[in-house]
């Protein structure tokens, strides 16, 4: 016989999510499924990361029915934890949808209160502004304009949202020229590094490069990340290009000088 958590689990005539919730919670008994009864919040972690970047990777595809699956794939994360919380008395699922339902009111008051912002530029300063006031709030001290940007981002993501705030700020170039300056200009020390064999300090001046470039991309409105994505795909399809190239030719790759190579990668890149 099932019971009501079993029964709602089954039940086609309850909210997609509540169904949702109740059959994670359904997978989690101790008649359930042996792998989901073992996981922790420290295990789904690496999941919680793939799935968010096959998202993105639908998006940029612009593949809907693969968005749709790959978005409920990442809805699938927060209930799984919101149930393992759940099991161990902390909170659960309609805690979190609370929480964030509280936190969209009260950052927007421009839309749900009396406050009006002009622009979307005003509403991230004023986002900020409540951020503060928040942590305040919490017993928190808001110490830096960079406070709140977590440093469990991808490198490249953190520089960027580095950036934005110490921007909103006034900390930045007011044109692109000074940028692409400091890039030659680390990519100068870059060299100089090399030159002198100093290995510790060539990574941290190719750090420095690495961050003047996004620093780059931000003040263009590219989004460097989607560049970077373009550019590693681009040059897997000509690689992979040039791979059956020599495959029909009869050619060993790895026997090829790195001339020969880039004649079979320009034939490639001409074609």
């Amino acid at each position: 016989m099932l019971n009501s958590t079993h029964a709602d689990a089954l039940d086609n005539t309850q909210p997609p999510i509540q169904q949702l919730c109740a059959i994670v919670a359904r997978l989690r008994a101790p008649d359930g499924c042996p792998w989901d009864r073992e996981q922790t919040h420290t295990s789904l972690r690496a999941g919680l990361i793939e799935e968010a970047y096959e998202v993105v990777e639908a998006i940029n595809t612009a593949d809907d029915a693969n968005l749709r699956e790959e978005l409920g794939d990442l809805l699938l994360q927060p209930i799984f934890h919101a149930q393992i919380a759940a099991e161990e008395g902390r909170f659960n699922f309609d805690d979190v949808a609370r929480s964030i339902v509280e936190k969209l009111l009260r950052r927007h008051p421009h839309v749900f209160g009396e406050d009006r912002c002009a622009d979307s530029a005003e509403v991230l300063v004023k986002w900020d502004d409540i951020k503060r006031a928040e942590k305040g709030d919490k017993g928190g001290k808001a110490t830096s304009a960079l406070d709140g940007i977590s440093g469990g981002l991808p490198a490249l993501l953190r520089a960027e949202k580095v950036q934005k705030k110490a921007a909103r700020v006034g900390f930045d170039w007011s044109e692109v020229a000074p940028v692409v300056a400091k890039i030659r200009e680390e990519l100068a020390e870059v060299e100089a590094e090399i030159a002198a064999g100093t290995v510790a300090k060539t990574e941290e001046e190719i750090g420095d490069l690495l961050f003047s470039v996004v620093n780059l991309a931000r003040k263009l409105k590219v989004d460097g990340e989607t560049a970077l994505q373009s550019a590693t795909d681009k040059f897997s399809t000509r690689f992979r290009k040039v791979e059956a190239l020599a495959r029909e030719r009869g050619i060993a790759l790895d026997k090829l000088s790195l001339a020969e190579l880039d004649v079979l990668w320009d034939e490639v890149k001409r074609g």
